[in-house]
């Protein structure tokens, strides 16, 4: 891993996000890496606070909200040409992949987005070798993790009734409902290290 910070300039992120917790819990383990950020919560605190935080880089949700992180690309360019901007998001797809790029944003990842992941992104943390594939950093988000958040969103989308959520998730609701008794376990790897 290069350094990632001298002694008198430490890399400044500015983490957008609407997850407080995760933005809070991936602030602490950037933190550990000593890279110091600020985070904002929504698109308006996000540009007040790249305006007087001079971030080096800033990790942008897709969802903000009401808002998206798509319309921060281009202000957050302009108020620092050389801000690297990575893109995360939950609803990874090849459309919005490339609208990011097109509008200027550096890189995209797939949101919980792990901090080697972030690390390589920002170019500083060498790639994974090619040959190892027993690192375990880079793991994929587990099925039942990513079937759970997208049960949760179709069940903020229909202000948890759970038949509407079933309906719209195509599925029965008793089986909604089994699935919902299975909470997935606490996942602490796919933030930290």
């Amino acid at each position: 891993m290069t350094k990632l910070l001298d002694e008198k300039h430490p890399m400044k992120g500015l983490l957008v996000d609407d997850d407080e917790l995760y933005a809070r819990t991936l602030q602490r383990s950037l933190a550990r890496k000593g890279i110091e950020t600020e985070i904002a919560l929504d698109a308006a605190s996000a540009i007040a606070r790249a305006r007087e935080y001079q971030p080096d880089f800033a990790l942008v949700d897709l969802k903000l909200g009401s808002d998206s992180g798509l319309a921060l690309i281009e202000p957050l360019r302009a108020l620092r040409a050389d801000m690297q901007i990575l893109l995360v998001t939950g609803y990874a797809s090849v459309a919005t992949a490339v609208e990011s790029i097109k509008r200027g944003a550096d890189d995209y990842l797939p949101k919980p987005a792990t901090v080697p992941t972030i690390l390589r992104a920002l170019g500083l943390e060498a790639p994974a070798a090619a040959e190892d594939t027993s690192a375990t950093d880079d793991t994929m988000t587990p099925l039942s993790r990513l079937e759970w958040e997208h049960i949760q969103q179709a069940l903020a989308e229909t202000e948890g009734n759970i038949s509407a959520a079933a309906r719209l998730l195509g599925m029965h609701r008793r089986s909604l409902q089994r699935k919902l008794a299975k909470r997935p376990g606490p996942e602490r790897r796919w933030i930290d290290e």
